[in-house]
């Protein structure tokens, strides 16, 4: 967190939320709910996919032992997903820290992974393959 001017008990806010938001997004797989964690949470989502081995170990884990890769840089939509994502983390137990979520509550992560604000595709990852449709990220998973 050392990138953003937040105090421990704020890191500690959004890091603890971008772990909720992850691992629920792990467990729903497949399941087409349109999940994003807003730009708040999303900072939290992208300081753990930075430290890979706890971010891989996290995927062992809750993912079947699939990368759930993640594509920054995307076009944001208005669909209120940011509210129904908080409001399956309270379902599952989580701690949600409603004000985390409330900056974004009427927005979303894309509903077309891979795409930038522009509108314009981005390249293939490092192996040269786009991953399998639904693949991309948790919110389209």
């Amino acid at each position: 967190m050392r990138d953003y001017p937040f105090d421990s008990v704020m890191a500690e806010r959004v890091l603890g939320r971008g772990i909720a938001y992850l691992i629920t997004a792990m467990e729903n797989k497949g399941r087409r709910l349109g999940l994003g964690p807003g730009r708040i949470v999303d900072i939290g989502v992208h300081m753990i996919m930075l430290d890979t081995k706890a971010y891989f170990e996290l995927c062992e884990k809750y993912n079947g032992g699939e990368y759930l890769h993640h594509v920054p840089l995307v076009k944001m939509k208005g669909d209120e997903s940011v509210v129904r994502t908080a409001d399956l983390l309270a379902s599952a137990g989580w701690d949600v820290d409603h004000p985390l979520w409330a900056a974004d509550a009427s927005n979303c992560t894309p509903c077309r992974p891979g795409v930038t604000e522009q509108g314009r595709r981005l390249p293939p990852g490092p192996t040269g393959r786009e991953p399998a449709e639904g693949t991309w990220c948790a919110s389209c998973g």
